[in-house]
């Protein structure tokens, strides 16, 4: 009888004791939900302060005559050739080339950018002498000579424009001989100009002559 006793007092102390870790059927659970996080608010003082610096392209005084997207090969030696005097056509880069005139002297130059990173791949004044061939016969490619400064110094280069299509292709040689009958204009005009202030400067300088020869009589 004791013994009985025992194991049902050990019984009902089991199930009213609360660090049980079963439940009773029907019992509600309480879920405890953990506190939200708080994200850093940490805020550090530069050490050097830094003054906002206006950038300049060089086309602010530029407006764009032409825009279209190419891409542009250069003839010349690779690294693994050079010295060698063996030459190939290299892809320099794609961008849009575009035709700009200058605002004040009316002059028309090619330059073209490669996209994302804005290097310089052409730039070039248009000249009236620079001729564009189709490249192996294709319709939508032109290659041409000039004297061009896109690495910083005047080269002699090579280049080949391909573009999407024929009409592309077109529009752009259209608007080269465009450029190239503006400058010429603007060469000659010069050069009637210097004719014309060389002409007046000899002029004044006999004018002068007649005039030391005055004095000495």
């Amino acid at each position: 009888m004791l013994q009985m006793f025992n194991i049902t007092f050990y019984l009902n102390a089991r199930l009213e004791s609360p660090t049980v870790g079963c439940q009773s059927f029907g019992a509600k659970k309480t879920l405890k939900v953990a506190p939200e996080s708080e994200e850093p608010q940490a805020y550090f003082e530069p050490v050097v302060k830094l003054d906002e610096i206006e950038v300049t392209t060089g086309e602010e005084e530029e407006e764009v005559l032409f825009k279209q997207r190419a891409k542009v090969f250069c003839y010349r030696e690779t690294l693994l050739d050079k010295g060698t005097g063996k030459k190939s056509w290299c892809e320099r880069g794609v961008g849009d080339v575009r035709f700009l005139k200058h605002k004040e002297h009316q002059k028309i130059r090619m330059l073209m950018r490669q996209e994302k990173t804005h290097k310089i791949l052409i730039n070039h004044l248009v000249e009236s002498r620079t001729e564009l061939t189709p490249n192996m016969g294709s319709d939508r490619a032109w290659v041409f000579s000039c004297y061009d400064f896109a690495e910083g110094v005047v080269e002699t280069q090579v280049f080949a424009l391909r573009f999407g299509n024929s009409d592309n292709a077109q529009k752009f040689k259209e608007m080269h001989d465009t450029a190239k009958a503006n400058n010429k204009k603007l060469e000659e005009a010069g050069a009637g100009a210097d004719a014309a202030d060389t002409s007046a400067g000899d002029d004044a300088a006999k004018a002068l002559e007649t005039l030391d020869v005055k004095k000495e009589e």
